[in-house]
């Protein structure tokens, strides 16, 4: 009887032997809870990546479970599911990518070189393939009709202070599309990054908006037209507002901080 009870939980290994992704992402939730910091007006944040050092095993962890997901599993996620797992998977391997050379570096682009980009660098597996962090945001939440999701810019964190913030909260399915606002509206508050200039008349924004003006245009028609729905955050002056609205700012890009965002 035993032989047989044997052999029959046997067959059950290949379905009970690996747990279902846990969609709440808890593990990269708390670990940005400990170590994300946001700097005054909540604008932007900091990384507290000698904390994420320190717990670099749990880090680890979350990673090791991003990497175990399937394919054939990722296919049978919703649409939300899929961008929520790609965002966080973003932001948590850039930290680990940091965290390869923590503290020896100023900027993540110390990790690249003229002839080999750190966001080319194959790293880490995701869904059964060989992956950098290119291969994630360009070839996978960028790919023409996969999410064609312009706000993705103000969530996927460079490691950079010219980036949108880092979130101490990950990104979830049932949250997303607020999250995703939420990190808009965060980004373009911020007069250091973007901000219409009344001396010259010009809207200046995030250099974001020139590199990616493609996926801005593709969801307004241009990205005066995306930025226009925002005016009231990029001044607060009602005259400059208007004339935001009515896309008569041109516009101009704002140089780009690639120092680490790194708590101070």
């Amino acid at each position: 009887m035993k032989k047989y009870l044997f052999a029959f939980l046997i067959t059950l290994l290949p379905v009970s032997g690996f747990a279902a992704f846990d969609h709440s992402h808890a593990q990269w939730d708390a670990l940005t809870k400990k170590h994300v910091v946001w700097l005054p007006g909540g604008y932007a944040s900091q990384v507290d990546y000698k904390g994420f050092q320190a717990d670099r095993q749990a880090l680890k962890g979350y990673l090791g479970g991003v990497s175990a997901v399937s394919q054939a599993d990722y296919d049978t996620w919703s649409k939300s599911q899929k961008l929520a797992f790609l965002i966080n998977a973003y932001n948590a391997f850039t930290v680990e990518l940091i965290l390869s050379e923590y503290p020896q570096l100023k900027s993540i682009k110390d990790l690249g070189s003229v002839i080999s980009s750190p966001w080319k660098k194959k790293f880490f597996t995701l869904l059964g393939k060989e992956r950098g962090l290119d291969d994630i945001e360009q070839g996978m939440i960028r790919a023409p009709g996969s999410f064609d999701e312009a706000r993705i810019h103000m969530a996927l964190n460079c490691a950079s202070i010219g980036c949108p913030a880092l979130r101490d909260e990950a990104y979830l399915a049932e949250k997303l599309d607020a999250q995703l606002e939420n990190a808009v509206v965060r980004f373009l508050s911020d007069r250091s990054r973007n901000r219409f200039n009344a001396q010259s008349g010009r809207l200046e924004v995030s250099k974001i908006f020139d590199w990616y003006a493609k996926d801005f245009a593709a969801r307004a028609g241009a990205v005066e037209t995306w930025l226009s729905a925002y005016a009231d955050r990029l001044t607060d002056d009602p005259g400059q507002q208007q004339v935001i609205r009515e896309k008569k700012a041109r516009l101009a890009y704002l140089d780009y901080d690639w120092m680490l965002n790194d708590k101070r």
